[in-house]
């Protein structure tokens, strides 16, 4: 009787780590990584599942969902940029912010600013805010994502980086922040 409940407890222990023993055949690789970037046969980029230069930001609602935020942010002496912000963007294992951007016409932003029901300034204190109308999120959504922006939550040092992803393409310095630009062809 003790070999049966030996063996039972043996080959309960086997099916229990079976999922865990042989992931190459049954797993699927991880999508939506910041540095799965596909080259278009235009030359634009996708990422994300969102085409830039042709997705529109209700393509990203779509897509990314609508735990998101749609303001006019603008420094006092600027008219503003139009950015749709997910404070908290799972991508992969990674977690962060994301921030999409459109190219919108300064009269455009200076309408919707003038229509904004409510105004705060940013935790910087330096710029401010301006929430859509409900009239204007309809027009706002109809808008091509002409940039993206993904900054994940933890900081990789430059060796880590360069470990991952290889040499980048160049380096860039400003402001005490380096950026390592990489394109990956698809």
């Amino acid at each position: 009787m003790k070999i049966f409940f030996a063996l039972f407890f043996l080959l309960a222990i086997i099916l229990a780590a079976y999922p865990f023993l042989d992931q190459s055949e049954n797993s699927e690789p991880l999508s939506g990584l910041p540095w799965q970037i596909e080259v278009m046969a235009d030359g634009s980029t996708q990422v994300f599942g969102l085409h830039i230069g042709n997705s529109r930001l209700a393509d990203a609602i779509e897509i990314l969902g609508d735990d998101m935020e749609l303001a006019i942010i603008a420094a006092p002496d600027e008219v503003g940029s139009l950015e749709m912000y997910y404070g908290h963007y799972k991508a992969g294992l990674l977690s962060g912010k994301l921030i999409l951007l459109t190219d919108i016409s300064e009269q455009d932003l200076k309408r919707w600013r003038d229509n904004s029901p409510i105004s705060e300034y940013m935790a910087t204190g330096k710029a401010k805010k301006y929430t859509l109308s409900e009239d204007d999120i309809y027009l706002v959504l109809d808008e091509v994502i002409t940039g993206l922006t993904f900054i994940p939550a933890v900081n990789l040092d430059e060796e880590v980086i360069l470990a991952r992803f290889g040499m980048p393409d160049n380096r860039i310095e400003s402001d005490g922040v380096i950026h390592l630009p990489i394109r990956k062809k698809a």
